[in-house]
């Protein structure tokens, strides 16, 4: 397996997909680990891979005196290889993110955003490339809806506990985490199947039934 957080996603990005890793997550014990079915990426094409960097946000009733003030802090501590993932308790008040917190979380060296809630500015992250997964989009600002409250803290997000530091794998069939206790066994399972997959489907493609190929090598 590879040696850095680096070579470990481009890896996974190559090899890997959300449903694989998800089979392997629950050979390991881990049955809990798939984001809410409608946590979506902007961009059907999208991969996202990195290490969680947590965001809390909740609904607020007035503009603070700060407004936005630990939000940014949130975006500006972010690191290489982070994914931040936010908790926006269900709000459809507010978007949380947008093509502004994009660009600085781009120059921050971040893989990516996932959010349970909405975000704006839609087209525009499509346009730079910056890997999104939200539950919906509306032009709403958060400035007296919803204010970020912490960071960095375990949270729930889409039905999931992530801890900072879990791995967040999603693309266009969902979003998967990966529990940093457990990780080199999920991912070693995980690349050990895709390559039985290829396996399988090769012997598909040559005529053998899908029952004898479960028979023979057990996946499916």
């Amino acid at each position: 397996m590879a040696e850095n957080d680096r070579d470990l996603f481009s890896r996974m990005k190559k090899e890997l997909f959300s449903s694989v890793i998800a089979d392997a997550l629950d050979s390991e014990g881990f049955r809990n680990q798939i984001l809410r079915h409608d946590i979506r990426p902007l961009d059907p094409d999208t991969i996202v891979i990195g290490r969680a960097m947590t965001v809390l946000s909740v609904d607020v009733y007035t503009i603070p005196d700060e407004p936005y003030k630990i939000e940014l802090e949130a975006v500006d501590a972010l690191k290489n290889n982070e994914v931040l993932v936010a908790q926006t308790n269900g709000t459809i008040r507010s978007s949380l993110w947008g093509e502004l917190l994009s660009t600085a979380a781009v120059y921050r060296g971040a893989n990516g955003a996932v959010i349970d809630g909405f975000t704006r500015d839609t087209k525009a992250i499509i346009e730079m490339g910056f890997p999104v997964f939200v539950r919906g989009i509306a032009p709403y600002d958060s400035k007296g809806r919803s204010d970020v409250i912490a960071y960095n803290i375990e949270i729930e997000c889409g039905g999931v506990k992530v801890v900072p530091g879990d791995i967040i794998f999603g693309d266009f069939d969902g979003v998967v985490v990966i529990p940093r206790s457990g990780e080199k066994a999920v991912l070693s399972a995980a690349f050990k199947k895709a390559q039985g997959e290829k396996e399988v489907k090769s012997a598909l493609e040559n005529g053998m039934t899908a029952t004898d190929a479960f028979n023979k090598y057990g996946i499916l």
